[in-house]
Formats: structure tokens, sequence, C-alpha cells
């Protein structure tokens, strides 16, 4: 199932600066497979050493934030819209 996911600028480093792929996948983990398959190292700068995706990053299936749905074992489907968002800090 192809999915499109929005890449910010400050991680398109590491997909040759393309703002936005197709995948095959059919949860997050499985995206973030696909994106470090296609992009090597990139999971790296996605998740931390246990997997668990970076506190600083945030990922909307269709306009809806994973954390109020499965979070990264959150289904994908057939034409889904993932975006990746790294959080802003600043005062």
């Amino acid at each position: 199932m192809a999915v499109q996911v929005l890449i910010p600028t400050p991680l398109q480093k590491s997909t040759n600066n393309e703002a936005s792929v197709e995948l095959e996948a059919g949860s997050i983990n499985e995206l973030i497979e696909a994106l470090n398959g296609r992009y090597p190292g990139i999971q790296e700068r996605l998740c931390d050493e246990s997997g668990t995706l970076r506190r600083f990053l945030n990922i909307y299936v269709n306009g809806e934030d994973i954390r109020f749905k499965d979070n990264q074992t959150t289904s994908l489907k057939d034409g889904d819209e993932v975006s990746i968002v790294l959080a802003v800090a600043g005062g």
C-alpha cells in the first residue's frame, strides 16, 4: 500500500533533497524501516537507540497526530499522507 510521506526541510538532506516520497508501508514502524531502506541512516534521525520516535518529532497521518492513535503501530492504508513535523522550541 503506497503512502505519501512529507519530509521536513531539515531532514531533506537525508532524502537526497526530496520533500515528498512515496513508499509501501502498513504501519508507521514499517514506514520508518522503508525510509531507512531507501535512505540509509535516516532512522537514526527519527528514532532513538531503542527504536522509539524522538521526542522532538511529531508524525501525522492524514492530519491526525499518531500520539492520539496507536503511536508507531498506527496502521496505514493506500493513499494515506504521512507528515513528519519537527517540534519548534524557543522563547
